[in-house]
């Protein structure tokens, strides 16, 4: 009987050795995948002649917490709350005089969902828009798709 208990811890912490790592798989797959974007959207803005974005830790933090509240349910998938993230962050950076929003849920990866977007009118206009910075943020929802929030702000 104790060997058998000896087996069962030793079983639950090797699951639990290899859940931890797998958590920290994902929040470092998805820090590359939002590196990704980032590259891929300023590419893109390159093949425009348009200037690189440059990534701004307090936007991502903005877009990190946007993504993880539609990927807990929080609020629901789109652009709920984007005046209050946009107010926080004009007020927030200095210069700050415009803002837009790209969200995205889905099981594919950066390049699909910058593709994506590309597709769209309403979400290429903010691309290839008059910005300069960005951040990006991606969390996981509960039916298995990531939710990406790309948010685009423009300081003099």
């Amino acid at each position: 009987m104790v060997s058998k208990l000896i087996t069962y811890i030793a079983i639950f912490i090797l699951l639990a050795t290899g859940m931890v790592a797998i958590a920290q798989t994902g929040k470092k797959d998805m820090r590359g995948l939002g590196r990704e974007i980032f590259a891929l959207v300023n590419k893109h803005r390159a093949g425009k002649g348009l200037p690189p974005l440059v990534m701004n830790e307090a936007i991502a933090a903005e877009a990190q917490k946007h993504s993880r509240n539609m990927a807990s349910g929080k609020v629901p998938f789109g652009h709920d709350g984007f005046e209050g993230r946009s107010d926080r962050l004009l007020n927030g950076i200095k210069g700050a005089n415009a803002s837009a929003e790209n969200v995205a849920s889905s099981p594919y990866d950066a390049e699909r969902v910058v593709k994506m977007w590309l597709e769209s009118p309403r979400h290429l206009k903010n691309i290839e828009g008059s910005y300069n910075l960005t951040g990006i943020g991606i969390a996981k929802g509960t039916d298995g798709n990531l939710l990406y929030t790309q948010l685009f702000i423009n300081s003099k």
